[in-house]
């Protein structure tokens, strides 16, 4: 899947010109961050009160969150029929088109992002692999139509976007997958547990995905387009550690769900060390290969237009610090888990604090994207010191011997697979 999209951003960044391709990146990151109020609001709640339920308990909480997503799915509809009054107020195309074609977008990608978090709760990673399959599949091939019959333009991504979302969605309902069955089997105490958790983790979701959005305003205004999709660039190709930390916190979740309910807050810390410490030890030699290679890495996606920009360079930035993000993430998730979303919450209102202020100073020294791609550290440096510090309430452990779990369980897993030999 991670493929797939470094396909389709080399295309679009190859065939697009590098001021659309910014607009393109402003549309999209301003999209992800009002889809938050969704996603944000019902995929950790919903995960975290199906993993492990007997079945009426698993049909309850689906119909529930069905509810929910159709209110809120229903609200940002609502929201796009006044705000077509005021396009002709704006002369920003990635905010046009945001306008225009939000609410549809929301209302396609409805049954899919339902169909994913339900697929995920059951640990069907095979149908999950479907879906973002014919996503991510379909999005490139109606780009591949469009530059066939003519040369791409802003407006063909965009309607790509949304043909490859429907299509998505139509897939998952037609396999029976998105749960829609189950809607009838809501109830007020469902609703009411995944509303009063998601309260919590939608402003975690939220303020966490702002860091990505405020770089992308904060560029967009003090260095334009032309320096967001440089910077974007550079930071797109972190989904070489993404394909690592979406596909641990996926099945991580569940098994540290499961141990909670059970009350087991040993084997809370023990899988959450493991995942952590493991994934780090695997990233170190991904990290070191990806800084030799930044820029062919640069040239191969982006084109002869972006060799001689700090894309190369923001790129090796971003893998470098990358190091702290399974510990980051997983920290995060198990406070989640722990039922400590507000601990989350608070802690990213001061990340986003602390990003927007450096984002500001580190253009003012640099007077270019180093600026805010330097200070990306600053953040996540808060965000583990206090997901550690806060874990250590709920059950005491050392900092390194997260790693050092880590090491030992990778040592296993080598030890185990020469004996299968």
């Amino acid at each position: 899947m991670t493929i797939l999209g470094m396909v389709t951003t080399a295309v679009i960044y190859r065939q697009l010109p590098m001021a659309e391709a910014g607009q393109w990146i402003f549309f999209q990151s301003t999209f992800l961050l009002i889809d938050t109020f969704r996603s944000g609001f019902l995929t950790t709640a919903f995960i975290k009160f199906y993993a492990g339920a007997v079945p009426e308990r698993k049909a309850e909480v689906a119909g529930s969150t069905w509810f929910i997503g159709m209110a809120i799915t229903g609200i940002l509809i609502a929201c796009n029929v006044p705000a077509l009054l005021f396009t002709a107020s704006f002369n920003h195309t990635g905010i046009l088109l945001f306008l225009k074609w939000f609410g549809v977008a929301y209302l396609v990608t409805l049954p899919m992002f339902v169909a994913t978090c339900i697929q995920q709760g059951e640990q069907r990673f095979d149908r999950l692999l479907y879906i973002r399959l014919m996503n991510k599949g379909s999005f490139i091939i109606f780009i591949i139509v469009a530059i066939a019959l003519r040369r791409l333009n802003l407006d063909d991504v965009l309607y790509s976007f949304l043909a490859s979302n429907l299509l998505t969605s139509a897939y998952a309902m037609l396999m029976q997958w998105s749960g829609i069955r189950n809607f009838g089997k809501r109830s007020k105490n469902g609703i009411r547990e995944l509303f009063n958790f998601g309260k919590y983790s939608v402003g975690t979701t939220l303020s966490a995905n702002m860091f990505g959005t405020s770089d992308t305003y904060i560029i967009m205004a003090m260095l334009g387009p032309a320096a967001l999709a440089v910077y974007n660039l550079g930071r797109s190709l972190m989904q070489v550690i993404e394909i690592p930390l979406v596909s641990f916190a996926a099945t991580g979740m569940p098994l540290l769900s499961a141990a909670y309910n059970q009350n087991k807050r040993d084997e809370v810390i023990a899988t959450m060390k493991r995942y952590t410490g493991l994934l780090t030890l695997g990233l170190i030699p991904i990290v070191l290969v990806a800084i030799f290679v930044a820029d062919f890495a640069i040239s191969l996606i982006g084109g002869g237009k972006y060799v001689h920009t700090e894309a190369a360079n923001v790129f090796r930035l971003f893998m470098t610090f990358g190091l702290l993000y399974p510990a980051d993430r997983f920290f995060a998730l198990t406070l989640d888990v722990i039922h400590r979303p507000q601990v989350n919450f608070y802690k990213v209102l001061v990340m986003l604090a602390a990003n927007i202020i450096f984002d500001f100073v580190g253009i003012a020294i640099f007077g270019n994207v180093y600026g805010v791609a330097i200070t990306t550290v600053i953040p996540t440096l808060i965000a583990v010191a206090i997901g550690y510090r806060e874990l250590n309430k709920y059950r005491s452990y050392s900092f390194f011997s997260v790693y050092a779990t880590g090491f030992a369980e990778a040592r296993s897993l080598i030890r185990d697979r020469r004996l299968l030999r």
